[in-house]
């Protein structure tokens, strides 16, 4: 009887310390000694160079991040594994644990907000149209009666759908499952103009077989924070990511970062993007906070 009463005990306290880590992710990380850090393959702030290789600034940003983490937990060494996420699938990764900190592209909105928490923000994206530069499209209304690719699950669908009601513009809507094939219908014809992040139209236009061809045009048709993403409720692991952000900020690494990735020339193809830092990203290092996009739109 001693034995099962033991046993049960056990058990039920493996279950509560495997609970408790569900919803503290420094206790996973500290027993675990890894942590899985969400990139993206084709983004302009996080992609990969092939062979399980990611790079880019948000994915920089997340690796220093996870090292302030190590140091905070005392530990000798930190398995950080790469999980590629894509803009469908990022938030149900982070929520059921397969990810820990994702450092993506991924705009911070109060609906995700419902689902997930925020680390501050640590670039504002302005929403743009990339174009092939011989289209004579310059602005959202030369867009009637076009082709307009876009991603698959990420805000610029919203973004579109609302200019089109507004303006009365009519043009249809293709989805590239990820922005590299979204690119690739602008790049072979199959859409006129391609509306997604600035930073992410810059980035692939770079790394195209002649970025002259293409430019970025139009109006800026939003304003969106983006930050990394995190599980909800787990005040501990979200301070530890927003210190070591706020101390990348206040000691002018990040500044340094950001001129490494849109300023200088980057791998693969070593070209620059050459996005200089905008007001509106040094606006939110100054005064470092989690709010939503919607937010931005009160001002």
């Amino acid at each position: 009887m001693k034995k099962h009463l033991l046993a049960v005990a056990v058990t039920a306290l493996a279950a509560g310390s495997a609970f408790a880590q569900a919803t503290d992710t420094l206790a996973k990380i500290k027993a675990s000694g890894a942590v899985t850090l969400g990139v993206r393959e084709s983004s302009g702030l996080s992609y990969t160079l092939g062979n399980g290789k990611f790079v880019g600034f948000h994915t920089e940003m997340g690796e220093i991040v996870l090292a302030d983490i190590q140091k905070q937990l005392g530990l000798p060494k930190l398995e950080v594994k790469y999980q590629p996420v894509t803009s469908q699938n990022r938030i149900p990764l982070v929520t059921n644990g397969t990810v820990d900190l994702e450092c993506g592209s991924t705009t911070n909105n109060a609906a995700r907000q419902k689902d997930v928490a925020f680390a501050v923000t640590t670039y504002v994206e302005e929403v743009r149209t990339a174009v092939k530069a011989s289209s004579g499209i310059t602005s959202i209304k030369d867009l009637n009666g076009k082709t307009i690719a876009t991603t698959t699950g990420t805000t610029s669908v919203q973004t579109l759908r609302k200019h089109e009601r507004a303006g009365g513009i009519d043009f249809k809507e293709v989805f590239g499952k990820d922005h590299a094939d979204s690119f690739l219908m602008l790049e072979t014809g199959r859409a006129d103009a391609f509306v997604m992040d600035g930073s992410i139209l810059a980035a692939n236009i770079s790394k195209s077989k002649n970025p002259a061809d293409y430019k970025i045009v139009g109006e800026v048709l939003n304003v969106e924070p983006i930050a990394c993403m995190l599980r909800k409720d787990d005040a501990g692991f979200k301070k530890a990511v927003d210190d070591s952000i706020k101390r990348q900020i206040a000691d002018g690494s990040l500044a340094k970062l950001y001129d490494k990735w849109f300023m200088q020339p980057v791998p693969p193809t070593n070209t620059k993007i050459g996005l200089p830092l905008s007001d509106a990203t040094k606006a939110a290092w100054a005064s470092p906070n989690d709010k939503p996009m919607e937010d931005y739109a009160k001002k």
